[in-house]
């Protein structure tokens, strides 16, 4: 049975467990289980990361732990009963696991390993704090530790800072709001700025001496030494070096490292240095030979310096190697490093090149104590301490040190007989009183220990030496009094073995009799001679004799006149001995009691460290005096008194404060004292008004707490030693004293006066007096007397200064121990408020007054956990009473104050906003029920309760700001957040109760309902982007405050009733802003507010307009802010469906949610689309698609002009330079060119519509120039150049024209990349919205084949499946749950076919017709229609042709646009045939024409094509086409096909023709190794003929002279689009590779085989003239089924026509390229039988002509004379729209040339798309005749229609196909049809007519964005006037100059079709944009 636990209630699972029994909960080693039953060794609970989940375990596998538990009970919640510390550190460390693997994740390597280590050292120190085995003090630094890894991990990974108290975390409810914020800010603070250290220390480590000449040992000296004042700072370090410059002891660290300890900031200049003199210990001489003596002499060796200020800046581990400097003259040996500090070292050598000396040189920063922490090692190992000369800046009591150093100057010698000056060396010692040496008391430096004597350098024969050498003397002080210092002085002799002999000595007693030391500086000594062995043992002799010249009797002239003298200076550094005999007078006063007034007096002349040195003997002195004598001495004692206390505030000496209290507490016995020094205190206070000079009277003040210190101790002492005697005396005593401090307060005086200073002075001193008071008095005597004394204060005070330190002393006063008992607070409060009120109604101090109150508020906190719950309600009350109002107010002033410049400003300006929040956050946590209804009484009017809620509510949305916390401060905000909505609550009821009906106010519920929006959707509210520990911490705490919110926003907004009007629809964008949180709750709770908006809105105006209108601006800003998700669409559609279906106006409630639940998806899917590493492609479809929407659905003009730029832009980024020139076309035919003024608007400045729209036009024209459709920037310039000449703006105009002109030429010049289309079709419902289940053309990027088309897009949706086929999906696909992408290309079918079919314009100009505005796309698809033939399957081989309609022609503002129609059509497998021998026709004249030009550089593409078609013919290739076709069979079962045959027939035998002709011009050009081969070609087509059964051509065959009437070759840049086959195979690309490799093996049979059997590759040889691949009917008869590999293979892109590459090596590459089956099919003989090739003139270009009409009878058909005849090319026509010129941009194509007066022809059109022939040069080319000889005959180009054809060569589903053929001849002048021609009705190729187009166009929904229509459906692309066909037959006039079409179809706003009905314009609101 399930027993509920009662103790065991938390453990930590100890064994992973699987869970595998029923209800088992799995569980992971580590893991915290809370228990909830037990039965029978099993628990049953949930883990605590996961507690919605419950299961059973085994209790073996858990280690209980204690634990406390809250709320028992179903909602119980457990918290474990250990360390705080360790609690953190395990919760921590489990939110860091997590984020630790997302940055390897992120490959954040460096943080990554740093965390791992830190994570590593806090489960060490976790393990050391839970065994418990530390120390107290050692717990305490690994958990301060502990905090500071936490804190680094939680400030790198950017998680929240932690308040806490102790290391310990607090809990914000525990603690008030001010507190909580100090502790915060303090932990902020600390991670911001480490104060600065004021002690510093210099680490110096000897490394070596490196030299070459050594051989000696060496002595180092270190000192620091002051360049400014040319004075040492510190005593010297010391290191001996043996003969290899290494250190002596080097096992001794100690020895070698020195810390110059104590070095202060102002020693951190620039000039202060390291200075090192460097002695040698050997020979006189440093070269001298060696001698026998044995005798070692300290002589020079050099010296070195550095600056400080350079160890600043370096690397502090770098050694540093210091230039060595010897002396050269030893006379200047005192003075070397003077003068290397001055840069004069050009005096001295470098003692050698390589000479240097290694050391160590490091700053260290801290005090000692600090250092020996941090640097453990450091000390461990050992160093030596080098002093600073003196005391250091700030003296600690205990130090202890007694040291006297001595410089040993110079020296004044005879020269004693000699006839060279002396060698001179001094021995030191140090004498007893008794005479004896003092052993190890004189020391060379630090480092080295003392000796028994010191032997000082000598310089060589010098009678003047001087040394500057320091010694040490540490001598103990008990040894001082009698001690003196012995100066010995030898000659040391070169000769004579080196004997030191002994001529003199000096000596100097250290102390004088009356105690005093030897007084520092300079003294000059007296040398008293002797005798080498004299005796000075005796030195009680030697001590009566005078020792300085200084202290000689002036009867003494014979020591006085003596040269001889010996220089000294002494410092003394002691903190027990003093040389001031003043000092000790003082300190003697009982023996010379007649000195007293003299030594008080004299006191403050004593140097401050004299008299801290004898501080307890000074102030027993004092008051020794003072028991003895008050009357005499009292004022004086006081005074001195009063001198040592301010002494001691001095920094210097500040930590002597302890020492006197220790002695005030322990020592002071002046029990009579109190009495005296009250009055003398009182006599000052009482003269303070009538003084003249105060300054002496603010030192008395200043010095009172001290002063009080002494009277309270005094009383003490007196009390416990008389029982309490005279204790109302004493009191009396006090009271007075007070007064009279009350009436020197009360006087007012100005700012400047003495007395206000006086006042100031005792205020800052004042609170310091409490605690004192409080030791004899009670608290609340001692509050009346703080509350009378601030009280008497004058209140009208003129001096800011007085009441800056009356603040601060409320200020101290709050904050002493006073203040803090209830008793006293309750007393002071008034006066504490009163001062308060006034300072912040006028917002002077505010950082003092925010101080104030934090310290108020913060004890009141702490009140209200223990038991004086009414008083602290009442002082609450008192608070919001005098300064809610007040505090609200400084806050919203503060806030709107311009921030401060200075950084320091900032900082104080944050700190007092954060401060006084702070206050104001913890104010409204304690006030009750009843503080608020009694503040909301309080109000005397509405407009008072109106004007503090609109105050407050605006204070609010100021807290909530992001930047009034850190980013960090997560505690404080949620601290805040739930302070606010809990105020909120109850300030609501007020406004229901006063603001509604008749007293409603807009402003304070507009600014209640602000607050409430801003609070929801506050950062650190949105819970769900917190990660799961963290979002449960906060709703155990809180809740989700935004549903709380929520549901006060929804009663509040119930409660409105009719004045909801008043917030629709302001208020619509802030509540759409709050349902997009994504809490499901809030959402439920407010998405029925729209509704209500609705019907409220319905009920006012009818509809709902304003309501969608602001929905949708909304919509936009928040979404594209991330906001929002699918979830949020589906239920604000699924809640406001139901919310209205009752509703009357339920019909256009449906649409408006349709509406804008449809711009969601779009939003959705465009915020998808523009995350960061989305490709172009998908955002520029996904922002076409929103713009479409805005501008067609909603009619959004300013949100659709937004979304023009945004896609601007993207094309921009992507180098669409194109499509951005038309996007930007756009916004541009919104404007016009007038002066309307236009407001600034995205990157607009403020400007005139015609301004804008010229910089438009401008920008356009650019972008069209870079993205080379420079004919569409002419008409812009033109546009331009027109309104600059209406303005007479004949600069800007030559300008315009100057750039018109250089398109022209690129036009001509430059060479274009002729771009592949490709259709996509996105099936599957994981598309995108704007992408489902539609089918689109694409244009593809330069060089883009299908293969790299295709794995561009798959790499666009890596999650998509490519489909191999090309049929339609079915529905399956559609709804799948999927993406699947059809990909194949399609061939573009030109709309300009009368640009295209024009003879003489060059291919320059073509290329840009063919593949620019472009509706129509074709793609034919081959298959077997019945049996299949398996001898001959040119039976059965038909084509499906798919005829693609787009919205929009391309290119334009998008690289893709959606399909809009399909049409579909059946080619029969004899107009298959047709088209193959047209195609190929035309490609033989075609290579013949360039053989004939010279346009080929060799014959190999002629000789290639050639062989193809004749051995094909001769295996049976044109044979299989008669055994199909022309059987007895097929002509009985086809009677309609006659025509066909026939035409089939001329091909055949035209074909024939050519291919003689061919051969004649192929043996002209043949080169001599290639001869067998063209007589193999004539052999086999002689065969060929006779196979056809040709034995002589036709008469009118023969009689036809063939006209190449177009000299040019046809170049291709840009070859055909891959294909897929119809088995279903992906598309392989197929690269033409050179004709040898191509054609060694082909021929037609096997094109044909290759296309029938096997459709998978198509040519994109670079001479593709018609851009056109692969049909079906492109194979000649086949007669072998396998494919050449050549031609099924890929080549490279680089086979393609590069535009760089010359024009010969072009021509002779695109040449050797050819492919039969990439030709043009169209290219026909004239048909005397066909009637269609006399067509009269007025039909030609009519979209009903058909190619061929079936239904002519063979009589009817004309023969044309021989010499007219030509070899013509089909043209390609496009329906003419000369009548339908709309405002459109059509680009500018140049005049056509006249036709001679010889030639009748006229061009007929066809609707087969034809790729313009380009013509690097203009060719005359000879007419086409039946023999060789005739080639040289006149040429006939002026004449000649255009050679030209279809596209239809290719039978993949991805060729580009022709759409429809007409052959077409030349008329002879008077022919004229004899009756109309019927349109086609056999042709299954054939387009249908115009008629259909305008029904077609009509019909469907047109994007409106073309730059060609904008009010037009389907804007058609009008030919010009130079294109368009004149209906006469007479040649036409020459036609008119390009500038004279700009009021036709030239221009963009011209008239529009009258027969298209004309859409409504946009309003034109948002022109001003």
């Amino acid at each position: 049975m399930w027993i509920p636990t009662e103790h065991e209630k938390y453990g930590v699972v100890l064994a992973s467990f699987r869970g595998t029994v029923q209800h088992g909960l799995p569980l992971e080693i580590g893991d915290t289980v809370q228990i909830l039953e037990k039965c029978e060794g099993w628990y049953r609970g949930f883990i605590l990361k996961n507690p919605n989940i419950k299961g059973i375990f085994p209790s073996s596998y858990i280690h209980l732990k204690n634990a406390h538990v809250k709320n028992k009970g179903q909602f119980e919640t457990v918290i474990p009963v250990e360390d705080s510390v360790i609690t953190e550190m395990t919760s921590t460390l489990r939110d860091w696991g997590a984020m630790w693997k997302q940055l390897y994740v992120k490959n954040e390597g460096d943080l990554f390993h740093r965390l791992w280590h830190v994570m590593n050292e806090i489960l060490d120190l976790r393990r050391q704090v839970l065994v418990g085995h530390l120390t107290h003090d050692r717990m305490r630094d690994v958990k301060q530790h502990i905090t500071a890894r936490l804190d680094w991990g939680n400030e790198q990974l950017g998680l929240d800072l932690v308040p806490r108290r102790e290391f310990s975390m607090v809990d914000p409810d525990e603690i008030s709001v001010t507190e909580l914020y100090r502790l915060m800010e303090h932990r902020h603070r600390k991670k911001e700025t480490p104060a600065p250290a004021s002690t510093h220390h210099l680490f110096v480590h000897v490394k070596s001496l490196m030299s070459a000449n050594l051989g000696e040992e060496l002595e180092v000296f270190f000192h620091i030494y002051d360049g400014r004042e040319n004075r040492p700072l510190s005593e010297r370090f010391f290191v001996k070096l043996n003969k290899s410059g290494l250190p002596k002891s080097p096992e001794k660290t100690e020895r070698q490292c020195t810390l110059f300890v104590d070095l202060g900031s102002s020693d951190l200049r620039k000039d202060v240095y390291i200075v090192v003199h460097i002695i040698r210990i050997g020979r006189m001489g440093a070269g001298e030979k060696k001698n026998l003596c044995s005798v070692q002499y300290r002589r020079p060796f050099g010296c070195a310096v550095v600056s400080i200020a350079d160890l600043l800046t370096a690397d502090s581990k770098d050694d540093h190697l210091l230039k060595v400097y010897a002396c050269n003259t030893e006379s200047e040996w005192h003075q070397i490093h003077e003068n290397l500090i001055k840069k004069a070292n050009s005096r001295y050598n470098l003692s050698g090149s390589n000479t240097g000396l290694a050391v160590g040189l490091q700053l260290l920063h801290g005090d000692i104590e600090q250092l020996r922490r941090e640097y453990m090692v450091l000390f461990t190992r050992g160093v030596s301490i080098t002093r600073k000369l003196g005391f250091s800046d700030v003296i600690m009591p205990g130090e202890m040190r007694n040291d006297l150093y001595i410089t040993l100057e110079k020296g004044e010698f005879e020269k004693g007989g000699k006839s060279v000056a002396r060698n001179v060396e001094i021995t030191v010692y140090v004498l007893d009183i008794d005479g004896q040496i003092l052993k190890s008391h004189v020391a060379a430096g630090a480092g080295e220990p003392g000796g028994d004597e010191y032997h000082s350098l000598v310089l060589y024969h010098n009678n003047s030496p001087r040394w500057a050498e320091q010694i040490k003397l540490p001598i103990p002080v008990d040894m001082f009094r009698g001690s003196h210092v012995r100066f010995e002085f030898r000659h040391c002799s070169t000769k004579d073995k080196g004997e030191k002999k002994l001529f003199g000595y000096s000596f100097v007693p250290l102390m004088q009799e009356d105690g005093r030391t030897l007084p520092d500086g300079t003294h000059e000594l007296i040398i008293h001679k002797c005798e080498e062995n004299t005796s000075l043992a005796d030195c009680p002799r030697y001590l009566k004799m005078p020792f300085s010249k200084a202290n000689l009797p002036s009867n003494n002239q014979t020591l006085k006149g003596t040269k001889e003298s010996f220089w000294i200076t002494s410092f003394l550094c002691s903190t027990k001995l003093t040389q001031n005999g003043d000092m000790l007078d003082l300190l003697k006063w009982r023996a010379h009691p007649e000195r007293i007034n003299d030594s008080l007096s004299k006191l403050k002349e004593i140097d401050g460290s004299e008299i801290v040195k004898f501080l307890q003997d000074t102030l027993d002195t004092l008051f020794g005096i003072l028991d003895e004598s008050s009357q005499r001495y009292g004022l004086k004692v006081f005074d001195s008194l009063v001198h040592i206390i301010n002494l001691l505030q001095d920094s210097k000496f500040q930590h002597f404060k302890p020492v006197m209290d220790t002695y005030i507490e322990s020592h002071f016995a002046g029990a009579l004292s109190y009495r005296d020094l009250i009055k003398v205190l009182k006599w000052y206070v009482d003269r303070i008004v009538d003084a003249e000079h105060q300054d002496h009277i603010q030192q008395v003040l200043k010095a009172s707490e001290y002063i009080f210190k002494y009277i309270i101790q005094s009383r003490r002492l007196f009390s416990l030693a008389t029982g309490g005697q005279n204790e109302e005396e004493f009191r009396v005593c006090i009271h007075e004293l007070f007064m009279s401090i009350r009436f020197f307060l009360s006087q007012e005086n100005k700012t400047t006066s003495p007395v206000a200073q006086t006042q100031a002075v005792f205020l800052r001193t004042f609170p310091a007096v409490y605690g004192e008071l409080l030791k004899i008095f009670t608290v609340r005597e001692v509050a009346g007397f703080v509350r009378e004394t601030l009280g008497s204060l004058p209140t009208a005070v003129h001096a800011d200064c007085l009441e800056a330190v009356k603040l601060q002393c409320i200020t101290k006063t709050v904050e002493s121990q006073l203040y803090i008992n209830p008793e006293s607070r309750c007393i002071l409060l008034p006066v504490v408020l009163r001062v308060l009120q006034a300072h912040m109604q006028e917002q002077r101090d505010l950082v003092m007054c925010a101080r104030i109150l934090t310290s108020m508020l913060s004890l009141i906190q702490k009140e209200e956990n223990g038991t004086a719950e009414p008083v602290v309600s009442e002082e609450v009350e008192l608070i919001v009473e005098s300064l809610l109002g007040v505090l609200l107010r400084t806050i919203l002033e503060i806030s709107n104050r311009p921030q401060p410049a200075g950084p320091a400003m900032r900082l104080q300006f944050q700190d007092v906003t954060g401060e006084f929040v702070a206050c104001l956050l913890a104010l409204l946590r304690q006030m009750s029920d009843r503080h608020y209804q009694q503040l909301l009484q309080a109000f005397s009017s509405k407009d008072n309760l109106r004007d503090f809620l609109l105050q407050i509510f605006t204070v609010f949305r100021i807290l909530i700001r992001p930047e009034m916390f850190s980013k960090d401060w997560t505690v404080m905000r949620l601290v805040t957040n739930n302070v606010i909505i809990t105020t909120v609550l109850y300030l609501s009821d007020a406004l229901r109760k006063n603001f509604l009906n008749d007293k409603f106010d807009y402003k304070v519920w507009d600014s209640y309902f602000y607050l409430s929006v801003i609070f929801i959707n506050q950062p650190c509210l949105q819970l769900e982007s917190f990660s799961p520990s963290k979002r449960k911490k906060i709703l155990e705490k809180y809740g989700d405050m935004r549903v709380m919110m929520g549901c006060e926003i929804f009663s509040m907004w119930q409660n409105l009733g009719e004045h909801k009007l008043n917030f629709i629809p302001a208020m619509i964008g802030p509540f759409l802003e709050v349902t997009l949180v994504p809490q499901p709750d809030l959402r439920n709770v407010m998405i029925p507010i729209f509704h209500d908006m609705m019907d409220w809105e319905q009920r006012r105006s009818g509809n709902f307009k304003q309501v969608e209108a602001k929905l949708i601006d909304k919509l936009d800003s928040l979404m594209s802010e991330g906001k929002g998700d699918e979830t949020y669409r589906e239920l604000f559609n699924s809640i406001l469906l139901k919310k209205i279906e009752r509703e009357t106006w339920r019909e256009s409630g449906i649409s408006l949610i349709a509406t804008v639940t449809r711009l969601m998806e779009r939003l959705l899917d465009y915020r998808d689309c523009m995350k960061l590493g989305e490709v172009d492609g998908k955002k520029i479809g996904c922002t076409v698609s929103l713009l479409n929407f805005y501008k067609t659905e909603l009619n959004k003009e300013e949100m659709y002009i937004r979304y023009i730029h945004k896609l601007y832009d993207l094309h921009f980024k992507a180098q669409n330079y194109t499509e951005a020139s038309y996007t930007l076309l756009l916004y541009d035919e919104l404007l016009e060119w007038s002066e309307r003024p236009l407001r600034e608007f995205l990157n607009y400045p403020m400007q005139s519509e015609w301004q804008r729209k010229e910089y438009l036009h401008l920008t356009i024209v650019q972008n069209f120039d870079r993205g080379k459709c420079w004919e569409n920037g002419i008409i812009l310039c033109r546009e331009l150049a027109d309104q600059y000449e209406s303005y007479y703006d004949y600069r800007n105009l030559s300008k315009m024209r100057m750039m018109e002109a250089s398109l022209y030429d690129k036009i001509m010049d430059q060479q274009r990349l002729e771009p592949e289309f490709f259709r996509v079709g996105f099936y599957g419902k994981k598309f995108p919205f704007f992408l489902r289940n539609k089918e689109f053309v694409c244009r593809g990027h330069d060089y883009e084949r299908l293969e790299a088309f295709q794995q561009r897009m798959l790499n666009e949706f890596p999650h998509a499946i490519a489909m191999q086929h090309v049929n339609q999906p079915d529905q399956t696909i559609y709804q799948a749950d999927a993406q699947y992408l059809q990909i194949y290309a399609v061939t573009p079918i030109p709309e300009s076919q009368d640009v295209l079919q024009r003879d003489g314009v060059p291919d320059n100009i073509k290329s840009f017709y063919k593949f620019n505005h472009i509706w129509r796309f074709r793609y034919d698809r081959p298959f077997h229609k019945g049996t299949k033939d398996k001898e001959n399957e040119f039976k059965s081989l038909w084509v499906e042709r798919t005829t693609l309609t787009l919205v929009q022609s391309l290119p334009g503002i998008s690289r893709w646009f959606e399909v809009d129609k399909r049409e579909l059509v059946e080619v029969s497998p004899l107009e298959n045939a047709i088209e193959v021998i047209e195609n190929k026709n035309l490609q033989l004249r075609t290579l013949i024409t360039q053989c004939q030009s010279r346009q080929m550089q060799n014959i190999n593409p002629l000789t290639m094509c050639l062989n193809g078609v004749i051995d094909a013919a001769v295996n049976g290739g044109l044979a299989r086409y008669q055994e199909a076709f022309f059987v007895k069979d097929y002509i009985m079962n086809h009677p309609e096909d006659g025509e066909k045959i026939g035409r089939l027939r001329e091909l055949m035998f035209e074909q024939a023709h050519i291919l003689e002709y061919g051969l004649a011009v192929h043996e002209k050009y043949v080169p001599q190794d290639m001869r067998p081969l063209h007589k193999k070609l004539v052999d086999q087509f002689h065969l060929m003929k006779s196979s056809l059964g040709i034995q002589e051509f036709p008469a009118y065959v023969r009689a036809s002279p063939v006209h190449f009437t177009n000299g040019s070759p046809r170049t291709c840049r840009n070859s055909v689009p891959n294909i897929i086959s119809p088995d279903g195979g992906r598309g392989v690309a197929r690269r033409s590779y050179p004709a040898v490799n191509r054609y060694s093996s082909s021929s037609l049979s096997s094109q044909a085989s290759n296309e029938v059997s096997n459709i998978t590759g198509q040519s994109e040889s670079s001479d593709e003239v018609f851009n056109m691949q692969p049909s079906p009917s492109t194979s000649s008869l086949s007669s072998n089924h396998s494919a050449s590999p050549n031609v099924t293979s890929s080549a490279p892109s680089s086979a393609r026509g590069s535009p760089q590459m010359a024009e010969k090596h072009k021509h002779s590459r695109e040449n050797a390229c050819l492919s039969p089956r990439d030709r043009p099919v169209s290219a026909i003989f004239p048909n005397p039988m066909d009637p269609a090739q006399r067509a009269p003139p007025h039909q030609i270009g009519d979209a009903t002509l058909p190619r061929s009409d079936p239904n002519l009878s063979a009589p009817d058909k004309v023969r044309p004379t021989p010499s007219s005849w030509s070899l013509d090319s089909v043209k390609e026509g496009a329906p003419s729209f000369s009548d339908s010129f709309g405002k459109m941009l059509c680009p500018p194509v140049p005049p056509r040339p006249p036709y001679s007066a010889g030639s009748s022809a006229k061009n007929m059109r066809s609707q087969s798309p034809v790729s313009a022939s380009r013509s690097p040069q203009k060719t005359t080319v000879p007419p086409f005749t039946p023999s060789p000889t005739e080639c040289q005959s006149t040429s006939l180009v002026s004449n000649s229609p255009v050679l030209s054809g279809s596209y239809s060569s290719g039978i993949s589903s991805l060729s580009r196909c022709s759409v429809s053929e007409a052959s077409g001849t030349e008329l002879p002048a008077g022919d004229h049809l004899p009756h109309p021609l019927p349109p086609p009705t056999t042709l299954p190729n054939s387009v249908s007519s115009s008629s259909d187009e305008p029904i077609r166009r009509e019909n469907k929904t047109p994007p409106p964005y073309s730059v060609y229509e904008r009010n037009n459906p389907r804007r058609p692309v009008p030919l010009p006037h130079s294109l368009s066909i004149p209906p006469q037959t007479d040649p036409p006039a020459l036609p008119p100059k390009p500038h004279q079409l700009r009021t036709g179809s030239m221009k963009l706003d011209g008239t529009s079709d009258p027969r298209v009905p004309r859409p409504r314009p946009l309003p034109r609101k948002v022109s001003q944009l």
